[in-house]
């Protein structure tokens, strides 16, 4: 089972308990998978410019309380 169509086609075959089982499996994959890359993103300094801007507003009081 390689392709989209193959697994798309083995999903449509789940009962219930194994769609929802797959479900939180697949939701805690991609979990791990945009933690990952946000880490990455932090190591390779791509989100030191946002987080300069961040600081600023919040120094400068350009941020709201929820």
């Amino acid at each position: 089972m390689s392709s989209i169509p193959e697994i798309t086609t083995a999903i449509e075959h789940l009962s219930r308990s194994e769609l929802a089982a797959l479900r939180e499996r697949f939701v805690a994959f991609d979990a791990a998978a945009w933690d990952e890359q946000f880490e990455q993103d932090v190591k390779a300094g791509r989100l030191d410019e946002m987080a300069e801007e961040a600081l600023r507003d919040l120094r400068e009081g350009r941020c709201k309380d929820l």
